[in-house]
């Protein structure tokens, strides 16, 4: 089956009781026992599990290919929970641009639960072998990744991972598994910010796993979900399943503005570099072009000069939103090393943006205009 069709129909079945098309959204925190004590319809407590959010990782598992998914209440609900997971002793190996908040969980969370981090180029193959150690339990890649959309082998990652007797996770958000589907690839696990692409409109938090296999990582990861209490609401699980339906189009518009405002700055006198993988100019375009259907809704482009002149440009877009966050309909542009803190390594010449579903052409004039 093709995946506009799973994603539209995965935990989209009619409702058994009224035969709703729209699947229902159950609120209940709540379910009533039988006389001997037991949960005859398989729900206790809204910690444990509810209707709506058993729809949502029906879903997810559907289209990302895998045996099981869990829902969280956050992308990094849901990364905790994995690497919270992992036995004491472990060493992970994470990419060296990873997202900031897996930096800041492997320095000041991994000492507390006794595990230990190396961060290297996760595109350097030589350099992710040299750092696994005999400890080395999990290697976690983001492709692309953010912000400098750098792009990783992850079937050759997976293989390295696995000789060494390693898991492979990957955190897929950008790419959403509209475009790249890294459990076929031969990743163990992958994580998404279901606030972002899947949610689709900047209306909802939430996260989630997709897992290989039905195995133990996945039921520690659910253990450690009930228990630390990172659980999706109801409501939120309600809105990703509803976003999902919409992934496959909105995903089409979504590469081909990204690709129309990619090219324009490239050739912009006042743009430095632009990092995009649909660019034949891009180090991964290539390993881009084999794991990827198509290249994303996402760049950063730095500003020739420094801060002030990159927040210049920022401060001067009209139809572009100066704000956090991605994967919703609207376009966003941010100064990413603001929005990271004092402790950000991005050069202070770098702007993030999420293109949106505008028309190209008045996204490129606003860019344009902004520029000067």
């Amino acid at each position: 089956m093709h995946f506009e069709t799973t994603a539209i129909h995965a935990g989209s079945e009619p409702d058994e009781l009224t035969g709703s098309i729209a699947p229902p959204l159950h609120l209940s925190t709540t379910f009533e026992r039988d006389e001997s004590g037991e949960t005859p319809r398989g729900y206790s407590y809204v910690r444990d599990g509810n209707p709506t959010q058993s729809r949502l990782e029906t879903a997810l598992a559907a289209i990302d290919s895998g045996a099981a998914a869990l829902a969280f209440a956050s992308g990094m609900a849901a990364g905790s929970a994995l690497l919270g997971s992992l036995t004491a002793g472990s060493h992970v190996v994470l990419p060296d641009d990873s997202y900031y908040g897996m930096r800041v969980i492997a320095n000041d969370f991994f000492p507390r639960w006794n595990l230990a981090a190396t961060f290297v180029a996760m595109e350097d193959l030589d350099a992710v072998r040299a750092a696994m150690t005999a400890s080395t339990k999990l290697i976690w890649c983001e492709s692309p990744s953010n912000p400098l959309m750098t792009i990783v082998d992850i079937a050759a990652l997976a293989t390295l991972s696995h000789d060494h007797g390693a898991l492979l996770g990957v955190d897929g958000t950008f790419a959403t598994p509209a475009l790249q589907r890294p459990l076929e690839l031969g990743a163990d696990v992958v994580l998404h910010s279901t606030t972002k692409y899947l949610g689709g409109h900047s209306d909802v938090q939430g996260g989630s796993l997709a897992f290989a296999r039905r195995d133990d990582l996945y039921e520690a990861s659910l253990h450690a979900r009930h228990i630390t209490g990172g659980v999706a609401s109801p409501f939120n699980s309600w809105l990703v399943l509803r976003g999902i339906r919409t992934l496959a189009p909105r995903m089409r518009v979504h590469c081909a503005n990204a690709n129309a405002v990619a090219t324009m700055l490239a050739t912009h006198p006042r743009v430095e570099a632009v990092h995009f993988p649909g660019l034949a100019s891009h180090p991964g375009h290539d390993i881009a072009k084999r794991q990827m259907s198509d290249f994303g809704g996402m760049l950063s482009f730095r500003v020739r000069g420094g801060r002030a002149e990159a927040l210049a440009v920022t401060a001067k877009t009209k139809v572009i939103r100066r704000a956090t966050s991605l994967g919703g309909v609207e376009s966003l542009i941010e100064h990413r090393a603001s929005s990271e803190g004092p402790a950000s390594r991005m050069p202070q010449n770098l702007l993030r943006m999420s293109v949106g579903l505008e028309h190209p052409d008045d996204l490129v004039a606003d860019l344009q205009q902004a520029l000067g």
